[in-house]
């Protein structure tokens, strides 16, 4: 992978990680009136998969859908209107920040209950079959969602027809304030899902964003070829479950685990490998032209959604199903 390819990774996840370290600042600031899941710490997961990915490609989403949506090419300025319920959003101010959305980009559906958008994976990646379309569905679901009985129907009913879908897991370790091992026999999702004749593969460093596209790559290859794949990528949300400060107090998971999952963040250890590759000064100097870029964008999204009007009062039924 060239220098320029993996600089092009890093940006994707500074972008994710400014954007939502902008919300952040709205929620401070009382701006956003929904709960907001954020995935900082989790970056490498959604870039890295999208990279494998070919634009008319489709994926889904669900309850923490910032970093799909932005990796996928999901309109920022659509997105900031949509969180804050303007009439300019992706869903017309009506769906909020877990209901994220933008069709041209490939991202079908965000949905934010647990496990619910998993199935559409499966009935999109149906109809491409059966029209014969060169297309894929990604879907993407935590840990907690591996807890309910639509996943392994899902799994079941991918194997069975040889269904172009990928399913990507983000093993993050908690579902809420609940770790894996109060809920589920073993850490290892993987190893359940194989017996169902699906090609299944754990990252066991899911914070390696270089490592993910190339897993994924190899996937994709397969799933094109209408052989189900899952990725277990094993990750780590450095925020609460929702909202945005930090959680250390509450008792369920300590500091002293989240900081070791801090040194190898995905923006950490993308820089070591940098280090490896390209001089210190010169690194910092492109960082810098990124995060200026960057800012001006997440600015100019800001303007756009604070100016954006409020949806009339007669669109309130309005495509509401």
């Amino acid at each position: 992978m060239s220098v320029n390819e993996l600089l092009k990774l890093y940006f994707e996840m500074l972008r994710i990680r400014m954007v939502e370290e902008r919300l952040t600042d709205w929620c401070n600031k009382k701006l956003v009136n929904a709960p907001v899941h954020l995935s900082i710490g989790q970056e490498a997961v959604a870039v890295g998969i999208m990279a494998a990915l070919n634009p008319e490609d489709k994926i889904i989403s669900g309850h923490r859908c910032h970093a799909h949506y932005l990796a996928k090419g999901g309109d920022l300025k659509k997105m900031f209107a949509e969180i804050l319920g303007k009439a300019t959003g992706c869903c017309k101010g009506k769906g909020g920040t877990m209901h994220l959305f933008d069709d041209e980009a490939g991202h079908v559906i965000s949905a934010p209950l647990v496990a619910a958008s998993i199935s559409f994976g499966v009935g999109l990646a149906l109809s491409f079959k059966m029209k014969g379309e060169n297309k894929i569905a990604v879907v993407f679901l935590g840990d907690g969602a591996v807890e309910e009985g639509i996943f392994w129907e899902s799994i079941n009913f991918a194997s069975v027809f040889h269904l172009p879908v990928l399913f990507v897991c983000e093993n993050n370790l908690y579902a809420t304030h609940s770790h894996i091992l109060q809920r589920q026999p073993s850490e290892n999702i993987t190893e359940r899902v194989r017996p169902h004749k699906v090609n299944a593969h754990r990252i066991n460093d899911g914070n390696n964003v270089f490592l993910v596209r190339e897993i994924a790559k190899a996937k994709v290859e397969l799933v094109r070829k209408g052989q189900p794949c899952f990725i277990e990528a094993c990750t780590y949300r450095l925020r609460e479950h929702w909202g945005v400060g930090e959680d250390w107090d509450l008792g369920y998971r300590s500091r002293e685990e989240g900081e070791k999952w801090m040194e190898k963040s995905p923006l950490k250890q993308a820089e070591k490998t940098f280090l490896n590759r390209i001089s210190a000064p010169m690194l910092h100097s492109k960082i810098k032209k990124m995060e200026e870029a960057i800012k001006k964008e997440i600015d100019e999204a800001e303007e756009f959604a604070f100016n954006s009007p409020q949806p009339p009062k007669e669109d309130l039924l309005s495509e509401v199903g």
